[in-house]
C-alpha cells in the first residue's frame, strides 16, 4: 500500500490537473458558442450563392466550364480539415481514419492522389505516412475569417482548373450538437449537385453572358464550400474539446475521491497501529 505522503501527493497533483482541465473546458465553451454562431451565420450566404450559381448554370444552354465537366480521373485531391492541437477526444483521429481508409481502398499508388491539409495534426500524420502533401496551412485562428484561407482555397481550386487534379474531395467533422460530431466527406469538384438545390431557382438577367459570369462565380462558390466546411469543423473542434475536458475533469474528481478514501483508510490504519503500540507498551510496563 502506498504511504500517506504518496497518496497526499497524488491527491494534490490530481487536483491541479482538474483545475487545468476545468479552465480548458470553460475556454472551449466560449469558443464553441462563437464557432457555432459563425457556422450558422455563413449558411444563408452558402444557400444564396448556390441558388444563384445553379440558376445561371442550369438556365443558360450550352454553358461549358471545366468546374462543371467530368473528365477521366488520373489524380485525386483530398482536402483534410483537422485541428492544430489535440486534447479533443477522437475529433482528429476520426477524420484521419476515414481519409486513410478511403485512400487505401481507392488507390494502388501514392502517385494517384495528393493531400491538401488544413490543420497541423492531419498534416503531420500524412507527412509521416509518406503521402504527398502539396498544400498545408497551420496556425489558423480559432475563429477564422475567409482571408486566413483565401490563398489555399484559390490555389486548390486552381489546381483543379489546370488539371493537376481531376476530382477533389473534402473531409471534415460536421457539427451536429455539443456532444455529437460526424465525419463528413463531400465531392467538391467537379460541381455535380448544383441542380439538386432544394430552393426554387430564380431567373436572372445578367451581363455580359453566362460564361463570363460563371468564370468568376464558380471559383468563388467552390472556395465558399471550403470555408463553410472549415467553420463547421471549428465548431465541432471546440465542442469536442469542451466535452473531452469535461470528461477529464469528471475523471479527475473521481480519482480524487478514490485517493481521499484510500488516504483516510491508510490514516485510520496508522492511528490504529499507533494506539495498539501504545496500549501494548503500557501493558508491558505493568
Amino acid at each position: 500500500m502506498a504511504s500517506l505522503r504518496d497518496i497526499k501527493a497524488r491527491i494534490s497533483s490530481t487536483k491541479k490537473m482538474s483545475h487545468i482541465t476545468k479552465a480548458m473546458e470553460m475556454t472551449s465553451a466560449a469558443k464553441w458558442n462563437r464557432g457555432v454562431m459563425n457556422a450558422k451565420s455563413f449558411v444563408p450566404y452558402m444557400e444564396k450563392i448556390q441558388e444563384v450559381t445553379a440558376s445561371i448554370a442550369t438556365g443558360a444552354s450550352g454553358v461549358i466550364h471545366p468546374m462543371l465537366t467530368h473528365r477521366p480521373v488520373k489524380k485525386t485531391g483530398y482536402i483534410v480539415i483537422t485541428s492544430d492541437r489535440g486534447l479533443a477526444g477522437a475529433f482528429n483521429s476520426n477524420v484521419i481514419r476515414r481519409v486513410h481508409q478511403t485512400i487505401q481502398s481507392r488507390h494502388q499508388s501514392k502517385d494517384e492522389f495528393a493531400i491538401i491539409a488544413i490543420g497541423r495534426v492531419g498534416r503531420d500524420f500524412f507527412v509521416k505516412q509518406g503521402y504527398n502533401v502539396v498544400l498545408d496551412i497551420v496556425g489558423l485562428h480559432d475563429q477564422p475569417n475567409f482571408q486566413d484561407i483565401k490563398d489555399i482555397t484559390s490555389s486548390t481550386v486552381g489546381m483543379f482548373s489546370d488539371a493537376t487534379f481531376d476530382e477533389l474531395y473534402i473531409y471534415y467533422s460536421h457539427y451536429v450538437s455539443a456532444i455529437s460530431q460526424e465525419v463528413t466527406d463531400k465531392k467538391l469538384l467537379p460541381l455535380t449537385d448544383l441542380s439538386t438545390t432544394s430552393h426554387k431557382l430564380t431567373s436572372y438577367e445578367f451581363e455580359p453572358n453566362a460564361e463570363e459570369i460563371l468564370e468568376v462565380l464558380l471559383p468563388q462558390y467552390a472556395e465558399s464550400l471550403i470555408y463553410g466546411a472549415l467553420l463547421d469543423s471549428k465548431a465541432s473542434e471546440h465542442a469536442a474539446r469542451m466535452t473531452a475536458m469535461r470528461n477529464a475533469t469528471d475523471n479527475a474528481n473521481e480519482l480524487i475521491r478514490n485517493y481521499s478514501l484510500s488516504y483516510n483508510r491508510a490514516r485510520q490504519a496508522a492511528i490504529t497501529q499507533e494506539i495498539t503500540e501504545i496500549v501494548g507498551g503500557a501493558a508491558a510496563l505493568e
